[in-house]
């Protein structure tokens, strides 16, 4: 079964078209290649996996992988609340 962290992994390995081993937590994306417009593709890759809204304050924060997870499992718990 694979986790939310590494599907968030995986999701952004796959749309930055690199190797797992290029990529750390805090590598930023931009140091990869990716401009605007990817980082806006993954957002919505990540929105449309988790089924969750991620505000536009929260998407500057997708900048490298752990911002990645941050803005996720903050998304899911804004959700998650939204829903009770």
């Amino acid at each position: 079964m694979t986790t939310a962290p590494d599907r968030i992994r995986d999701i952004v390995l796959l749309l930055l078209e690199v190797e797992e081993s290029d990529v750390t937590e805090t590598s930023l994306f931009k140091d990869h290649g990716a401009d605007s417009m990817r980082i806006i593709e993954i957002q919505a890759e990540l929105e449309r996996e988790f089924d969750i809204v991620i505000e536009k304050a929260e998407a500057a924060h997708l900048i490298h992988l752990r911002g990645a997870r941050e803005v996720v499992a903050r998304a899911t718990a804004a959700t998650t609340e939204n829903a009770r």
